[in-house]
């Protein structure tokens, strides 16, 4: 007999079998260990009860297993009930030749199974060698029990101890490292029966320091329900210090085998599980979606009356609520609805995203929710809001204006008044009738004066009316009392007009009758009228309203003031000349002793009024100065204003860009991964978020400007509104960046996509992206992949690009190549894979029934499917059938199969 021999790989040791594909890792046996009495007793007994076990199912069985296998026929017959083939007609003699006969077509058959046989005869079988037997059986068990077990790409003996510490691993007390010392509290074949059958054993009753006890419970549960043999006794087990290896896994692989279909059934249920849980997923996402986008809709719908409302208020005050309602509008309300706006557009990416890589189909929202749609209702809702905030500060403007012409044409109504009154009774005088020549020479000089005074005044009311008429075309809320009062100033002025021709014409007539006349009144009425004319219009002047928007327009107003106060001196001297008439005439009374009635008969002006109006125009002289100095240092504090605004501004504006710029780098950037691209984006966006600050500040800044109400800036080229639209584009192009490299790493994930493969993707998309906008157009598309090596025709051209290109947008995004790059190779369940698997349920057959699928799955699984499937409608429908294979279907998008 040969003592020690290599076959292949695995080996042997003193007269035992050997294989080649399973047994590389076996321990060799050791002969002399062989004959330790408590192995060889538990050897015989697990080995003897497992062929039992196998052949009852032939009607028989065996009682020494080194004596009732000596003649071959039984073990022919263990070896065509296990493998279920026909072995050759064994010999019937009794004779040792015919034994011999037999049991080398046993190992014919055992070696024709890929088992080599290595230092083992027929006669050391037919000789009851015992030791050789036990050797021959724990090979056929390798073979037939244990080698095709298979648990996560490890097989045999490992497949067998991963599946056992898969199943015990929740238990305590259980922790399953070999097939020796592990099994001898009992604990660990009560956990595997309890893993499988909970309802046969109460595994908290159990006690680690009872070994026997919980050994004895499992052998009787297994024997009595699972129809496994007792194979083992419970005082070996726990009385040898090391309990015999290959009893135990013979043992045990009868477990495994006995729950084979059970586990068949679990990982259908996982699967179902996982598909339904998936599609749960996807239609809690819809839900959202279409609950967001109807709120954002609804929130539009309501806003625009409101920003279509252009019915203007009366006065300033009103005005202004509406302009501060509108900021507390772009400050307060706005925001949220942009970040909600930003989150729909995430949200129904990824949930496409996950609609592609779970293989359903597209989602498509409800009519009048796409995201087109809401990006339509924004730009409508932002072209509203632009023209309403125009149309304010246009309002503002024009009721600023009209305050101030109202104003001056109440100054001027009051100044022609006050000039006016007592006129017509004047005019009105026959006092000419009983008057010297003199008196009506100083009559006539008088009424001419008036003449001279009425045609000064001639340009006043011109004004007036100008002013009336310019208030009436800007829809001044008071027009009514403006006309009246210009049409009174009218009438009056015509009246005034008839009146002074009357009364010349009889001063005319009386007037050859008349012939001394007193030269230096006259001389005095004709230098002062003017003069006091002149007075009253630099008081008028002095006392003039006005509104000025810049520096240089302010500067033209002092200017002007400075040339005004340069005819002062000139204007003394008139006054000095004027009064040295009166002197003159006070003079000449004084010498010839004239007793003067104390009243200039030509005019109504005395040397006192000149005096007293001089005054006035000297006191309100420096009073002009100071206003306009108060208005010089306003529009300083504007200009300053201004060029607050233009610093930040012009900082802002250029950072927003380089901003946008970076992340357009970051998002083609290939030199990392994609999570180092999403890092460097969270902190552009944490960048962006901390530049918030600055944003606030220019909203500030810009509120000052307008409550100063300073609608110009020449030191800049950004509005508030440039800056604010291109934070917003900049806070929106941030969080769909993140978005598509979290959707690229979700499918690179799903997809088993390397960070190499990723890379030369992007390096392929971004060299025939040639415009650099993330996009390429379908001749560029078509060089991409032939560069690839795709040999394509214009039909399978136009094929594919229906696949990256549904819409026929005529571009390819980055996200749709990455989809058809890993589409062919990508594992995801299909229809097909889960009808398999609700056939397995279902137990082949065509239909489930409700209380499969309670049983089989969990309940919320188990109740969305029973709500969703139809009645089955084949020959062989029983009540309650529910039809699978179209519930299948549907999940996926396709016809029944």
């Amino acid at each position: 007999m040969m003592t020690t021999q290599v076959e292949s790989h695995i080996q042997y040791n003193h007269s035992y079998m050997m294989t080649e594909e399973y047994m590389q890792q076996e321990e060799d046996w050791d002969r002399d260990l062989l004959l330790d009495p408590a192995w060889e007793k538990q050897q015989r007994k697990t080995f003897t009860a497992w062929c039992n076990s196998h052949l009852r199912k032939a009607g028989t069985q065996i009682e020494n297993i080194e004596e009732d296998f000596r003649n071959g026929l039984k073990l022919m017959l263990l070896l065509e009930v296990i493998s279920g083939e026909r072995l050759p007609k064994p010999d019937k003699g009794k004779m040792r030749f015919h034994k011999i006969a037999n049991v080398n077509k046993a190992l014919d058959f055992i070696s024709s199974k890929g088992v080599k046989l290595v230092s083992i005869g027929a006669e050391e079988i037919v000789d009851g060698n015992l030791k050789m037997t036990l050797g021959m059986i724990w090979t056929i068990i390798l073979r037939f029990a244990i080698q095709d077990i298979s648990v996560e790409e490890t097989s045999a003996k490992e497949g067998l101890l991963l599946w056992c510490q898969r199943k015990t691993a929740p238990y305590r007390n259980v922790n399953v490292q070999n097939f020796h010392i592990s099994w001898k509290d009992g604990l660990a074949l009560c956990a595997l029966i309890h893993r499988h059958r909970p309802d046969l054993i109460d595994y908290a009753k159990l006690r680690k320091d009872d070994p026997i006890g919980n050994l004895n419970t499992a052998f009787e549960v297994a024997e009595k329900y699972l129809d496994i043999p007792k194979m083992l006794d419970a005082e070996d087990i726990v009385n040898t210090p090391k309990p015999d290896e290959k009893a135990i896994m013979t043992y045990v692989s009868c477990f495994y085998h006995a729950f084979a279909g059970a586990e068949q059934a679990e990982t259908a249920a996982n699967r179902i599980c996982k598909v339904l849980a998936v599609n749960q997923e996807n239609e809690k996402l819809m839900e959202e979606y279409e609950k967001l986008a109807s709120e954002l809709l609804e929130w539009i719908r309501r806003t625009i009356p409101w920003l279509e409302n252009r019915v203007a208020e009366k006065s300033m005050s009103a005005m202004r609520r509406k302009l501060e309602d509108f900021r507390d509008y772009r400050r307060v309300h706005k925001p949220p609805r942009v970040q909600e706006k930003c989150q729909l557009e995430i949200n129904f990416n990824t949930l496409q995203t996950k609609l592609r890589l779970s293989n359903r189909p597209a989602f498509m929202p409800s009519e009048g929710k796409m995201v087109s749609d809401i990006a339509n209702a924004w730009k409508g809702l932002e072209q509203v809001e632009k023209g309403y905030e125009e149309w304010l500060l246009t309002e503002i403007r024009r009721l600023e204006r009209l305050e101030h012409l109202a104003e001056k044409f109440k100054q001027k109504a009051m100044l022609h008044e006050s000039w006016t009154r007592g006129k017509e009774e004047m005019l009105s005088q026959r006092d000419y009738e009983s008057a010297s020549l003199m008196e009506v020479r100083a009559l006539m000089r008088k009424h001419e004066a008036f003449e001279s005074d009425l045609a000064a005044h001639q340009d006043r009311v011109e004004q007036i009316a100008a002013i009336a008429q310019e208030l009436n075309e800007l829809d001044y809320h008071d027009a009514a009392s403006v006309n009246s009062r210009c049409q009174a100033i009218c009438d009056q002025w015509d009246t005034l007009g008839t009146l002074t021709q009357k009364r010349r014409d009889a001063l005319e007539r009386v007037e050859k009758l008349l012939e001394t006349i007193d030269q230096l009144y006259l001389e005095f009425a004709k230098r002062a009228a003017p003069f006091n004319n002149w007075m009253d219009g630099a008081t008028e002047d002095l006392q003039d309203m006005f509104i000025v928007h810049s520096i240089e327009e302010i500067q033209s107003l002092i200017t002007a003031h400075e040339q005004f106060k340069a005819t002062l001196p000139e204007a003394d001297k008139e006054r000095m000349a004027i009064l040295g008439i009166q002197n003159e005439i006070q003079k000449i009374a004084q010498t010839y002793g004239i007793k003067l009635s104390g009243v200039n008969p030509y005019t109504n002006l005395s040397h006192l009024d000149i005096a007293n109006k001089w005054d006035t125009v000297k006191q309100l002289v420096p009073h002009r100065d100071q206003t306009l100095q108060e208005e010089l240092a306003r529009q300083q504090a504007n200009e300053r204003l201004r060029r607050q605004f233009a610093a930040q501004a012009n900082v802002l504006g250029p950072w927003i860009q380089t901003k946008m710029e970076e992340i357009g780098h970051i998002s083609v950037d290939i030199s990392g991964s994609l999570e180092d691209q999403m890092n460097h984006l969270k902190q552009q966006e944490q960048n962006i978020i901390n530049y918030k600050a600055n944003i606030d500040k220019l909203e500030g800044d810009h509120q000052l400007i307008q409550e100063a109400l300073v609608f110009d800036n020449k030191h800049t080229s950004y509005t508030m509104e440039h800056i604010r639209v291109g934070w917003e584009q900049l806070l929106t192009t941030i969080a769909r960046t993140i978005n598509e490299v979290e959707n690229q790493i979700l499918t690179r994930d799903a997809k088993g996509i390397s960070q190499e493969q990723m890379n030369e993707f992007r390096a392929s998309f971004n060299h025939f992206d040639r415009k650099r906008n993330g996009m390429m157009d379908p001749d560029d598309f078509r060089a991409c992949l032939i560069s690839m090596g795709y040999d394509l025709g214009e039909v399978e051209f136009a094929r594919i690009m229906m696949l990256v290109d549904p819409n026929s947008t005529g571009v390819v995004t980055f996200q749709a190549f990455i989809d058809f790059m890993t589409r062919e190779t990508a594992e995801t369940d299909t229809a097909e894979q889960v009808v398999a698997s609700f056939k397995i349920l279902a137990s082949d057959k065509n239909y489930i029934t409700v209380e499969e699928l309670r049983r089989e799955l969990p309940p919320e699984q188990a109740e969305y499917c029973i709500s969703r499937m139809t009645k089955y409608s084949g020959a062989d429908t029983v009540s309650g059938a529910l039809d699978y294979v179209s519930f299948s279907s549907a999940l996926y998008g396709e016809s029944d199969l």
